[in-house]
Protein backbone atom coordinates (compact mmCIF):
# COMPACT_ATOMS: atom_id res chain seq x y z
CA UNK A 1 0.00 0.00 0.00
CA UNK A 2 1.56 3.32 -0.84
CA UNK A 3 2.63 5.45 2.16
CA UNK A 4 -0.19 8.17 3.08
CA UNK A 5 2.65 11.22 3.04
CA UNK A 6 3.16 9.83 -0.80
CA UNK A 7 -0.53 9.73 -1.23
CA UNK A 8 -1.23 13.73 0.45
CA UNK A 9 2.07 14.94 -1.60
CA UNK A 10 0.39 13.27 -4.87
CA UNK A 11 -2.82 14.89 -4.02
CA UNK A 12 -1.22 18.48 -3.68
CA UNK A 13 0.62 18.13 -6.75
CA UNK A 14 -2.28 17.41 -9.13
CA UNK A 15 -3.56 20.70 -7.64
CA UNK A 16 -0.51 22.41 -8.52
CA UNK A 17 -1.45 25.94 -10.91
CA UNK A 18 1.52 26.81 -13.36
CA UNK A 19 1.01 30.73 -12.57
CA UNK A 20 0.97 30.37 -9.18
CA UNK A 21 4.07 28.18 -9.20
CA UNK A 22 5.74 30.97 -11.18
CA UNK A 23 4.63 33.74 -8.82
CA UNK A 24 4.95 32.11 -5.32
CA UNK A 25 8.45 32.26 -5.27
CA UNK A 26 8.88 35.92 -5.38
CA UNK A 27 5.96 36.57 -3.33
CA UNK A 28 7.54 34.19 -0.62
CA UNK A 29 10.69 35.68 -1.42
CA UNK A 30 12.53 32.70 -2.50
CA UNK A 31 15.67 34.06 -3.81
CA UNK A 32 19.32 33.71 -2.94
CA UNK A 33 20.26 35.94 0.19
CA UNK A 34 15.97 36.37 0.73
CA UNK A 35 14.32 35.16 3.93
CA UNK A 36 12.71 32.23 1.77
CA UNK A 37 15.71 31.21 -0.05
CA UNK A 38 15.82 27.93 -1.63
CA UNK A 39 12.41 26.97 -1.08
CA UNK A 40 9.73 25.48 -3.46
CA UNK A 41 6.39 25.57 -4.68
CA UNK A 42 3.72 23.48 -6.26
CA UNK A 43 1.78 26.59 -6.57
CA UNK A 44 -1.44 25.52 -5.10
CA UNK A 45 -3.85 27.93 -3.34
CA UNK A 46 -4.80 27.84 0.60
CA UNK A 47 -8.45 27.05 0.40
CA UNK A 48 -7.04 23.84 -1.88
CA UNK A 49 -4.08 22.68 0.93
CA UNK A 50 -7.11 23.23 4.03
CA UNK A 51 -9.66 20.80 1.96
CA UNK A 52 -6.55 18.48 2.28
CA UNK A 53 -5.65 19.00 4.82
CA UNK A 54 -8.93 17.83 6.67
CA UNK A 55 -9.49 15.28 4.44
CA UNK A 56 -6.72 13.84 5.76
CA UNK A 57 -6.72 15.10 9.13
CA UNK A 58 -6.30 11.75 11.28
CA UNK A 59 -2.99 10.47 10.30
CA UNK A 60 -0.37 10.07 13.10
CA UNK A 61 2.03 12.46 14.36
CA UNK A 62 5.15 10.54 12.56
CA UNK A 63 3.49 11.41 9.32
CA UNK A 64 3.14 14.51 10.24
CA UNK A 65 6.82 14.86 10.89
CA UNK A 66 7.43 13.04 8.21
CA UNK A 67 4.84 15.70 5.72
CA UNK A 68 7.39 18.63 7.38
CA UNK A 69 10.46 17.41 5.91
CA UNK A 70 9.19 18.03 2.18
CA UNK A 71 10.68 20.14 -0.39
CA UNK A 72 7.72 21.98 -0.93
CA UNK A 73 5.95 24.27 1.21
CA UNK A 74 2.50 23.65 0.25
CA UNK A 75 3.43 20.11 1.57
CA UNK A 76 4.59 21.83 4.93
CA UNK A 77 1.94 23.85 5.10
CA UNK A 78 -0.69 20.51 4.45
CA UNK A 79 1.03 19.41 7.83
CA UNK A 80 0.47 22.42 10.15
CA UNK A 81 -2.84 22.86 8.83
CA UNK A 82 -3.37 19.24 9.68
CA UNK A 83 -2.02 20.09 13.08
CA UNK A 84 -4.60 22.67 13.53
CA UNK A 85 -7.35 20.28 12.73
CA UNK A 86 -6.47 17.85 15.30
CA UNK A 87 -5.46 21.03 17.73
CA UNK A 88 -9.29 21.13 18.08
CA UNK A 89 -9.33 18.41 19.81
CA UNK A 90 -10.88 18.46 23.68
CA UNK A 91 -7.46 16.13 24.11
CA UNK A 92 -5.12 17.80 26.22
CA UNK A 93 -2.35 14.90 25.94
CA UNK A 94 -2.67 15.51 22.17
CA UNK A 95 -2.81 18.95 22.34
CA UNK A 96 0.91 18.87 24.33
CA UNK A 97 2.15 16.22 21.80
CA UNK A 98 1.10 19.10 18.70
CA UNK A 99 2.48 21.64 20.80
CA UNK A 100 5.66 19.79 21.63
CA UNK A 101 6.33 18.78 17.49
CA UNK A 102 5.34 22.24 16.62
CA UNK A 103 8.56 23.78 18.47
CA UNK A 104 10.79 20.88 17.02
CA UNK A 105 10.35 21.69 13.66
CA UNK A 106 9.95 25.36 13.79
CA UNK A 107 13.25 25.29 10.83
CA UNK A 108 10.83 23.70 8.81
CA UNK A 109 8.41 26.41 9.15
CA UNK A 110 10.34 28.85 7.50
CA UNK A 111 8.14 31.63 6.17
CA UNK A 112 5.53 34.03 7.21
CA UNK A 113 2.24 32.30 6.28
CA UNK A 114 3.77 29.13 7.30
CA UNK A 115 3.65 30.67 10.96
CA UNK A 116 1.02 32.75 10.67
CA UNK A 117 -1.98 30.64 9.53
CA UNK A 118 -0.49 27.71 12.58
CA UNK A 119 0.99 29.20 15.70
CA UNK A 120 -2.26 30.78 17.21
CA UNK A 121 -3.91 27.85 17.45
CA UNK A 122 -1.13 25.10 18.33
CA UNK A 123 1.21 27.22 20.43
CA UNK A 124 -1.13 30.26 21.44
CA UNK A 125 -4.34 28.12 22.65
CA UNK A 126 -2.66 25.72 24.23
CA UNK A 127 -0.98 28.56 26.09
CA UNK A 128 -4.12 30.15 27.47
CA UNK A 129 -4.06 28.64 30.78
CA UNK A 130 0.02 27.75 31.36
CA UNK A 131 2.83 29.82 31.39
CA UNK A 132 4.38 31.51 28.92
CA UNK A 133 8.09 31.29 29.48
CA UNK A 134 8.38 29.47 25.99
CA UNK A 135 7.40 32.37 24.25
CA UNK A 136 10.61 34.61 25.70
CA UNK A 137 13.15 31.54 24.98
CA UNK A 138 11.66 31.82 21.41
CA UNK A 139 11.91 35.98 21.04
CA UNK A 140 15.65 35.62 21.79
CA UNK A 141 15.88 32.71 19.44
CA UNK A 142 18.25 33.72 16.83
CA UNK A 143 16.03 31.86 14.03
CA UNK A 144 13.54 34.93 12.94
CA UNK A 145 10.75 32.31 12.42
CA UNK A 146 10.84 31.47 16.05
CA UNK A 147 10.42 34.99 17.10
CA UNK A 148 7.68 35.40 15.03
CA UNK A 149 6.06 32.38 16.28
CA UNK A 150 6.29 34.23 19.55
CA UNK A 151 4.50 37.23 19.19
CA UNK A 152 2.12 35.64 16.73
CA UNK A 153 1.06 33.57 18.95
CA UNK A 154 0.08 35.88 21.03
CA UNK A 155 -3.11 36.86 18.95
CA UNK A 156 -5.19 33.63 20.81
CA UNK A 157 -4.32 35.82 24.22
CA UNK A 158 -5.50 39.10 22.57
CA UNK A 159 -8.66 37.70 21.37
CA UNK A 160 -9.46 37.05 25.29
CA UNK A 161 -8.58 40.29 26.53
CA UNK A 162 -5.29 38.99 27.80
CA UNK A 163 -3.11 41.82 26.34
CA UNK A 164 0.32 41.88 28.53
CA UNK A 165 2.18 39.25 26.57
CA UNK A 166 1.94 41.45 23.58
CA UNK A 167 3.28 44.33 24.68
CA UNK A 168 6.17 42.89 26.53
CA UNK A 169 7.11 41.02 23.41
CA UNK A 170 7.06 44.03 21.76
CA UNK A 171 9.08 45.83 24.12
CA UNK A 172 11.71 43.09 24.02
CA UNK A 173 11.38 42.94 19.90
CA UNK A 174 11.04 46.26 19.37
CA UNK A 175 14.35 46.87 17.56
CA UNK A 176 14.43 43.53 15.55
CA UNK A 177 16.21 43.79 12.45
CA UNK A 178 13.76 42.09 9.91
CA UNK A 179 11.20 43.95 8.49
CA UNK A 180 8.81 40.73 8.56
CA UNK A 181 8.94 41.28 12.60
CA UNK A 182 8.22 45.08 12.38
CA UNK A 183 4.88 44.00 10.30
CA UNK A 184 4.03 41.12 12.88
CA UNK A 185 4.50 43.15 15.86
CA UNK A 186 2.79 46.48 14.49
CA UNK A 187 0.11 43.40 13.37
CA UNK A 188 -0.36 42.51 17.08
CA UNK A 189 -0.72 45.80 18.59
CA UNK A 190 -3.43 46.72 16.35
CA UNK A 191 -5.19 43.79 17.59
CA UNK A 192 -4.18 44.44 20.87
CA UNK A 193 -5.85 47.74 20.23
CA UNK A 194 -9.15 46.58 19.48
CA UNK A 195 -9.22 45.67 22.78
CA UNK A 196 -8.12 48.56 24.11
CA UNK A 197 -7.62 51.26 22.10
CA UNK A 198 -6.10 53.79 25.13
CA UNK A 199 -3.12 51.37 26.14
CA UNK A 200 -1.77 51.15 22.66
CA UNK A 201 -2.73 55.05 21.87
CA UNK A 202 -0.17 55.26 24.93
CA UNK A 203 1.96 52.97 23.84
CA UNK A 204 2.83 54.30 20.36
CA UNK A 205 2.60 58.08 22.11
CA UNK A 206 5.25 56.70 24.49
CA UNK A 207 7.43 54.57 21.40
CA UNK A 208 7.13 56.77 18.66
CA UNK A 209 10.39 58.16 18.69
CA UNK A 210 12.43 54.67 18.34
CA UNK A 211 9.80 52.33 16.75
CA UNK A 212 10.37 51.32 13.23
CA UNK A 213 7.87 52.86 10.68
CA UNK A 214 6.93 50.26 9.44
CA UNK A 215 5.54 48.54 13.10
CA UNK A 216 4.03 51.98 13.23
CA UNK A 217 2.57 52.53 10.66
CA UNK A 218 0.78 48.85 11.11
CA UNK A 219 -0.18 49.70 14.62
CA UNK A 220 -1.89 52.88 14.43
CA UNK A 221 -4.11 51.54 11.03
CA UNK A 222 -7.03 51.69 12.97
CA UNK A 223 -6.86 55.35 14.47
CA UNK A 224 -8.91 58.20 12.85
CA UNK A 225 -6.50 60.25 10.32
CA UNK A 226 -5.82 63.04 13.25
CA UNK A 227 -4.93 60.65 16.20
CA UNK A 228 -2.38 58.64 12.85
CA UNK A 229 -1.31 62.05 11.92
CA UNK A 230 -0.10 62.92 15.57
CA UNK A 231 1.40 59.46 16.62
CA UNK A 232 3.55 59.57 13.04
CA UNK A 233 5.74 62.55 14.75
CA UNK A 234 8.67 61.75 16.15
CA UNK A 235 8.91 64.50 18.60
Amino acid sequence: MEKITKIITSKLQALSNDEKREIFPKFFKAGKGEYGEGDRFLGVTVPNIRAIAKQYKNISLNEIRELMQSEWHEVRLCALLIMVEKSKKKDEALRQQLFDLYLSQTDRINNWDLVDLSCRFIVGEYLLDKSRDILYQLAHSPLLWDNRIAIVSTYAFIRKGQLEDTYVLSDIMMHHPHDLMHKAIGWMLREAGKRDANRLYNYVMSHRADMPRTMLRYAIEKFSPAERSILMKRG
